[in-house]
């Protein structure tokens, strides 16, 4: 809790210090950076289509709409060893994400959505009823543009997943991050995920208390496009891991 509060000070210091200094700008935030939400949705009458490979010869595929100017729904289904010559391991079921953003972002403030989301990341543990990394579930997140040599934007959430607790750990959580386009095709994200809720657990192979740092650069290969390369678990935040995972991702947006 004390790690929570004080990420949560530093975040509102941080906004306040880039409001004194610099012009403020709306700007259209990503719908997420690598695994964390922001408060950017999909325009009404849109869908966006995501792929994703991860290790082990996984794939993640899923497909969101948006409804109105504030909210927008989503599936999406996947399973680990699909690329490959093994049995392939499905997910047990589809993940659902819903977002709904209440409060719009202005030049002073940002904008805030409440969403759940079931989707984990990487395999999905049978025997303890849960993903490698847990899904979000129900979230609360704030997103502010700003202009710095282009844009900035500055993410900060809280989440509890009350599905995925079967390891006896069952605390709330937070996650932060930021994307910066470096120009109009290239872009930065940087998040950091605490994964309060998986840090209790003894089982080989889970978190051991450091969070998920994760980063990634997408591509705007063309309009509406988007390729992207991720690199997760940057601090090798389980027991015998030695290696950060590289994951690649596909996203295409188009409107009925």
């Amino acid at each position: 809790m004390k790690r929570l509060i004080i990420t949560i000070a530093g975040f509102i210091i941080v906004f306040q210090l880039v409001t004194l200094s610099q012009e403020n700008s709306v700007y259209p935030q990503p719908t997420n950076l690598v695994t964390v939400p922001t408060a950017g949705i999909i325009p009404r009458g849109a869908y966006l289509s995501e792929f994703r490979l991860f290790s082990g010869g996984g794939v993640m595929a899923g497909i969101f709409a948006g409804i109105s100017q504030r909210f927008m729904f989503g599936v999406s289904y996947g399973g680990a060893k699909i690329i490959g010559n093994e049995k392939i391991d499905w997910q047990n079921q589809p993940g659902v994400e819903i977002k709904y953003r209440f409060i719009e972002e202005s030049s002073k403030t940002p904008a805030l959505l409440f969403g759940f989301n079931s989707q984990g990341q990487g395999t999905y543990l049978d025997s303890l009823k849960r993903y490698e990394t847990k899904a979000k579930g129900f979230y609360l997140v704030a997103s502010k543009n700003y202009r710095f040599l282009g844009n900035l934007g500055l993410h900060a959430g809280i989440n509890y997943n009350p599905v995925e607790d079967n390891d006896g750990d069952k605390d709330p959580s937070f996650f932060i991050g930021l994307d910066k386009n470096i120009n109009p095709e290239i872009s930065f994200v940087i998040e950091y995920d605490a994964a309060l809720d998986d840090n209790e657990s003894n089982v080989i192979g889970l978190g051991e208390g450091l969070g998920y740092l994760n980063a990634g650069i997408r591509w705007n290969l063309v309009e509406r496009f988007h390729l992207e390369i991720d690199f997760s678990n940057i601090l090798l935040n389980r027991t015998e891991i030695n290696y950060l995972n590289r994951e690649f991702k596909i996203t295409f947006v188009e409107f009925f």
